[in-house]
């Protein structure tokens, strides 16, 4: 009879070499995966000042500025904004990823404002006046919208009117998703967002790596998950299940930061024969379509002929601290801020009022 025995403890030392070989692997890619995902969501963001919006720009415009904590305790900036009497509800809006908190929405805030409606806008977490090293995640939007409504509704400083919710990209998303826990919100605004907190990492990430990124997306989820709990795996689609308030989906099929087929095109699927969904789809408009770009693509026009008259090489590192001021004393002396801040596409905003007019009864 042959002896097995040196056989099977081979095959035992093999399977553990084995499995410690694949835990390094499987360790390695999620703390990767990790690293990339802290380097691009879990940022500070800042509004580049030289652009910013500010309410004197804006004819009768006030706000009042609150304080209010989200889920860490990092306390947020929140403004209640309004110009004129009579306003019909309270719009809530969610701002979008990477341009700092809710400032470049200002002229949309204003629309609303003049139009019978309170808006009650703030910067997210680690972006522009409120707190957070980073923004710490997608989902992170979520939760500081939930704690945002709470606010409104609770603390006893707003009138109790309807409320709705506007929402771009980031926003969009978190709009929609946060309606699992708000089901009272009458209706919803959503451009340009997506269905789940991970669709923005894989977007990005198919053009870096092509399908390489469905090998990084589970530890994504995993990371999610382990930081935000519930909040990380409820989705648009289970925000609209939760809800009786009626959607307007709004997206551009040229779209390169939120492809259609991380939204617009998975809801329309589910919900285009529900009289509770309005979708509008747009050709041609890109990510951001909330203004006519008539102005803008003439201020752009004339700062790239002044990067020509430039006497030293601005792209290198030497040369980044002077361009830079350059820069800015550029905008400040030949930016039209009357232009700038006036520029919204008003039939387009004319929809949106006339939307949450219809619905906030």
């Amino acid at each position: 009879m042959k002896n097995t025995k040196p056989k099977s403890k081979k095959k035992k030392i093999l399977f553990i070499i084995l499995s410690i070989v694949v835990t390094l692997i499987i360790a390695g890619d999620w703390i990767l995966t990790v690293m990339v995902y802290n380097e691009n969501f879990n940022q500070r963001f800042e509004s580049y000042e030289p652009l910013m919006l500010y309410v004197d720009d804006f004819d009768g415009l006030h706000r009042t500025k609150y304080e209010f904590s989200s889920n860490g305790g990092q306390k947020l900036a929140g403004y209640m904004y309004s110009s004129g009497e009579n306003q019909r509800g309270i719009v809530v809006m969610a701002h979008g990823f990477g341009g700092g908190g809710h400032n470049s929405y200002m002229d949309c805030v204003n629309y609303f404002a003049c139009h019978g409606y309170y808006v009650f806008s703030y910067d997210a977490t680690g972006n522009d006046e409120s707190e957070g090293e980073g923004v710490g995640g997608l989902p992170q939007g979520v939760i500081d919208l939930d704690y945002a409504i709470t606010f409104v509704e609770e603390s006893g400083k707003f009138p109790s009117l309807p409320i709705v919710l506007f929402g771009h990209s980031w926003g969009g998303y978190s709009v929609c998703s946060v309606l699992t826990y708000h089901p009272e919100v009458k209706a919803v605004i959503a451009c340009s967002g997506f269905n789940a907190s991970p669709n923005l990492f894989e977007a990005e990430g198919k053009k870096q790596v092509g399908n390489g990124i469905y090998l990084m997306l589970p530890f994504v989820k995993l990371h999610e998950r382990i930081q935000y709990g519930g909040y990380a795996s409820n989705t648009a689609l289970d925000g609209f299940s939760k809800s009786n308030a009626a959607v307007m989906i709004v997206h551009s099929f040229d779209d390169e930061v939120v492809p259609a087929e991380y939204g617009y095109e998975i809801y329309y699927e589910k919900y285009k024969d529900d009289s509770r969904f309005s979708f509008i789809p747009l050709e041609n408009k890109g990510h951001n379509y909330f203004n006519d770009d008539t102005y803008r693509n003439e201020f752009n026009a004339k700062f790239d002929e002044w990067l020509k008259t430039l006497d030293y090489d601005y792209n290198t590192e030497e040369n980044r601290e002077r361009f830079s001021e350059d820069k800015a004393n550029y905008i400040y002396q030949n930016l039209d801020r009357e232009k700038w801040c006036n520029s919204l596409d008003l039939e387009l905003f004319e929809d949106f009022v006339g939307f949450y007019d219809e619905h906030i009864h």
